[in-house]
């Protein structure tokens, strides 16, 4: 990018976000600023390697499956929120805002060893912005169910909090695993060149009784090293906390593994060294109107080929349309009923109330409209979806 190019998108950047008082997040923001790609896509970034997906299922130690839950964990966070950009110098960008009932359907096969997943999402409210996803391994018996309101505030960086988390659970061992999703802040305004950094400590936490605590750092931290993090494994029952296991390195990046009880290094993981697997979903013809690719295509497509008047007219159509619909809803009584995902209410989510006891983790479920989860019998919901109706409200 050249330096007219950056100081024009720069000025652009700072008077949009002087216009926008409170929650950002069902702002979209400038054309040239947004990802060819929809908030409701993320969670591909947790099934895109079916291995390490797979991996606690096939560990026999307990403590090692702790340590196969963190590693996906970690190789999730640069799809996730390096969105169209890159960690080596890329500016990111913002992932249009998903519409009521919009989804999608992607898997990943890895043929060398032996897993696919399949990951199902769908944005189950608007306002507020809560997305829900389902991924599995059917043959290794491994699954994840999370759910995120997304909160986005301006103080001279973009923050951004996730209100929600993931459970990973393994059928083998009758064993859950809970997943927080990290708050972020993108920060490099100032250099044209924006970029993510998770701070703050977090805790993934077992039925098996073992704790992984990671401490996540940056650029103007002690260490000073952009994305990086320091994680420990040890045991809930044990008093003086002692480390089994420690990782440390930079999660857009790679890390090192090492035994803490020996000191010997047990694996060095290079991100760049380990591409996703190519994902499959169906040919547009075949998607229904209301999945992510088809429904945004013409949008996406003049994002690519930069014609932002094409991809403004039509994000504009799509939103004015589901305005409309939102307003003939509430004029004939009816509520919008999400087609994959089901939810309850916090008091009934027993495994995060049981893995989360004496942490002072909060569910926050009022914020979230309950505990979000895929619907038994989803298998049986096929193509077309909600046949007779399109998002255009057609």
């Amino acid at each position: 990018m050249d330096s007219k190019t950056m100081s024009s998108r720069l000025r652009e950047l700072v008077k949009f976000l002087a216009t926008v008082k409170g929650d950002l997040a069902n702002v979209t923001g400038p054309p040239s600023l947004l990802a060819p790609s929809s908030v409701v896509e993320v969670g591909h970034c947790f099934a895109q390697r079916p291995y390490i997906f797979a991996a606690p299922a096939l560990e026999p130690l307990a403590e090692k499956r702790a340590l196969a839950v963190l590693k996906w964990f970690l190789t999730s966070l640069r799809a996730q929120l390096y969105v169209a950009g890159s960690p080596k110098g890329v500016s990111i960008k913002k992932p249009l805002n998903a519409f009521l009932g919009e989804l999608f359907l992607a898997s990943w096969t890895d043929e060398e060893h032996k897993a696919t997943t399949e990951l199902v999402a769908e944005q189950v409210s608007h306002h507020p912005p809560i997305t829900a996803m389902h991924i599995s391994d059917k043959a290794n018996g491994v699954r994840a169910d999370g759910y995120a309101r997304v909160e986005m505030t301006f103080n001279g960086n973009v923050n951004i909090r996730q209100v929600g988390h993931a459970v990973f659970h393994v059928d083998k061992y009758n064993e859950d695993h809970l997943v927080p999703l990290p708050d972020v802040k993108i920060r490099g305004f100032l250099s044209g060149c924006m970029y993510p950094e998770i701070t703050g400590v977090y805790t993934l936490h077992s039925s098996s009784g073992f704790v992984t605590e990671v401490k996540f750092s940056g650029e103007g931290m002690i260490r000073g090293k952009r994305n990086s993090f320091e994680a420990r494994i040890y045991r809930k029952d044990d008093p003086k906390q002692k480390s089994i296991y420690t990782v440390s390195g930079v999660w857009s990046d790679g890390w090192i593994v090492k035994d803490a009880r020996s000191g010997e290094v047990m694996e060095s993981y290079n991100l760049d060294e380990d591409l996703p697997v190519p994902m499959d979903i169906a040919p547009l013809e075949e998607q229904s109107d209301w999945e992510s690719r088809k429904a945004w295509g013409k949008v996406f497509e003049g994002l690519i080929v930069g014609n932002l008047d094409q991809a403004t007219r039509e994000k504009t159509m799509i939103e004015k349309a589901q305005r409309q619909m939102r307003a003939d809803e509430v004029a004939r009584g009816e509520k919008w009923e999400p087609l994959l995902f089901g939810n309850m209410t916090g008091e009934e989510h027993e495994v995060f109330h049981r893995l989360s006891e004496g942490t002072g983790w909060q569910l926050a479920d009022e914020k979230t409209k309950g505990v979000w989860k895929v619907k038994e019998g989803r298998d049986n919901i096929q193509r077309p979806f909600r046949a007779g109706l399109s998002p255009l409200g057609v």
